[in-house]
């Protein structure tokens, strides 16, 4: 696959301007991470006994609680082809300096000045790199680092800042978008075309958990920060990735509807709307399908029917304009959008420090 490199600059696509829209959590949700989608619909078998609730159009969005915790941590945290950065002592501490430097707040706000006051991913990574002391870091490095970034907005920022903070210590860094997890996994793994990426701790985790130990393994990813970072380190051996630190900074998956449809059928968590609704069309990036914490999660977690799926993209512009003219039911949404106040992205209850590839 060819990948399109810029250096240590990302075209303002990168940071493809999401609708602003206000995302209201009727109650705390877990944060989430990846890629784009087309526009396809399919039959995603449902047809379940309970009656079709049917979209209601409406610009304010609300997410439904992950009240059975579906989703398990995602930490941001730096993971790195484990061959290409032996003997180097400097890399990997300097990405730790930037997992240190990194709040969900301040995710939220990083978000939000490329989503939503459509800002470049450089600028907003260059700013927050002098803002947080991190751009004359007291290690000095050298050689070439690619950093690898999937399409989503802050996959890019995250990956810019990475570049960034390496080329202030004299690595010569550049940043490639790929796609989603199934494309630049295997580039990193490999380490020849990406050395570096911005990653998610649960996401991560079971998917590379399924790769090695098969689709039926049992789950590594927790809502356990401490045991879960365990569980990684140990299946990254197995493919050639080392990791730093995770951050405070966490994303994960999460679900909206409209809130009227969330008024007119009283749902405010995703076990109400099992309860109250069937044959949903549920909207998000073509790999929702297939990841656990998207579609198959919902099911067998939560026992949602759905009627339809629809192929749209990973919280961005699309699902939530779906969701905002009656086109779907359900959406796919990230705990970080930019779109947020940082109060209401807040994660309660189950945060240990630190939430895609989306969905990861």
């Amino acid at each position: 696959m060819k990948l399109a490199r810029s250096h240590v600059s990302l075209p303002r696509a990168l940071g493809a301007a999401a609708a602003v829209v206000s995302l209201a959590f009727l109650t705390a949700c877990g944060e989430p991470g990846s890629a784009g989608g087309g526009g396809d619909s399919t039959d995603a078998g449902g047809g379940g006994s309970l009656a079709a609730c049917e979209a209601v159009p409406g610009d304010e969005l609300v997410v439904l609680e992950d009240d059975k915790q579906l989703q398990t941590v995602d930490n941001i945290i730096p993971a790195v082809n484990a061959a290409a950065v032996e003997g180097d002592d400097t890399l990997v501490p300097l990405l730790d300096s930037v997992s240190a430097a990194l709040d969900t707040d301040t995710l939220i706000s990083l978000n939000k000045a490329v989503d939503v006051d459509r800002r470049t991913s450089q600028d907003v990574a260059e700013e927050f790199v002098a803002e947080a002391g991190l751009d004359s870091p007291e290690q000095s490095g050298s050689g070439s680092v690619v950093v690898g970034a999937a399409d989503f907005a802050e996959s890019a920022t995250l990956g810019t800042i990475y570049a960034t903070v390496l080329e202030a210590a004299g690595y010569d860094a550049e940043v490639t978008t790929i796609g989603n997890r199934e494309a630049y996994l295997p580039a990193l793994e490999d380490g020849k075309q990406v050395q570096v990426i911005p990653e998610y701790v649960g996401t991560l985790t079971e998917f590379i958990n399924k790769n090695v130990n098969g689709a039926d393994a049992e789950p590594v990813a927790s809502s356990d920060l401490d045991a879960t970072v365990e569980g990684l380190t140990g299946l990254g051996e197995e493919v050639g990735l080392a990791f730093g630190q995770p951050s405070p900074a966490q994303d994960q998956n999460a679900f909206a509807v409209t809130k009227g449809f969330a008024d007119e059928h009283g749902v405010s968590t995703l076990s109400e709307l099992a309860e109250a609704c069937g044959g949903l069309v549920l909207g998000g990036p073509p790999e929702c399908t297939e990841r656990p914490f998207c579609q198959p999660g919902l099911e067998e977690t939560y026992g949602l029917e759905f009627a339809e799926f629809t192929s749209l993209d990973a919280g961005g512009p699309l699902t939530k304009s779906a969701l905002q003219q009656g086109e779907i039911t359900l959406g796919l949404v990230f705990s970080s959008d930019g779109s947020l106040t940082p109060h209401s992205a807040r994660v309660r209850g189950r945060r240990t420090p630190g939430s895609g590839a989306r969905p990861r």
